[in-house]
């Protein structure tokens, strides 16, 4: 066998992981989502994007969408927009959502801040220059530590549901399966 040692980030992970288990409550919810119009939406949305060098400005993600949806909540429903402390939980004034990144070495959750004030399109990308970055291990650490929620999605690896671990201090998340015809 070959024995690997594990990195600072691996490391980070298992203890932020291990850590959420053991000092946030948990609870699940599963849910199924109809998507028919969010899609009709995205549809129209990006056919409607004007061009730049005959590109389109923006082409919105479905992930595009449940971050700002996920945002619009949040500030709707102010209390889940929080971390948890020993003490108290903290209720946060801006809207500001984690966004789990797969990178070679492990996952990092790049931050759109203030998400519920911006528009599809400036999530978009941003969303995809965090990723990018993200990929490139060129983040700053005010761009991946902080935030109030999270949304984890692995529906583009095709994997049908999964429970994700809420990332400390945060009290939430929102795991993201593929969608399925039905």
């Amino acid at each position: 066998y070959e024995e690997v040692p594990h990195d600072g980030m691996r490391k980070t992970i298992a203890r932020r992981l291990l850590e959420s288990k053991q000092t946030i409550p948990h609870f699940y919810l599963t849910i199924d989502c109809e998507l028919d119009a969010l899609l009709k939406l995205r549809g129209e949305l990006n056919a409607a994007a004007p061009e730049k060098d005959g590109k389109p400005v923006y082409k919105l993600s479905v992930n595009d969408m449940v971050i700002k949806a996920a945002a619009v909540t949040l500030r709707r429903i102010p209390k889940v927009n929080a971390s948890w402390t020993d003490d108290a939980t903290i209720l946060y004034d801006d809207v500001d959502i984690s966004v789990a990144v797969s990178i070679p070495d492990g996952l990092i959750t790049p931050i759109i801040r203030k998400a519920d004030q911006k528009g599809l399109a400036a999530i978009s990308a941003e969303m995809k220059d965090l990723a990018a970055r993200a990929k490139a291990g060129k983040l700053k650490p005010e761009e991946f530590q902080g935030g109030g929620f999270s949304i984890s999605n692995m529906g583009m690896y095709g994997v049908s549901d999964f429970s994700a671990i809420i990332n400390p201090p945060q009290a939430g998340i929102l795991a993201v399966s593929a969608g399925l015809q039905k």
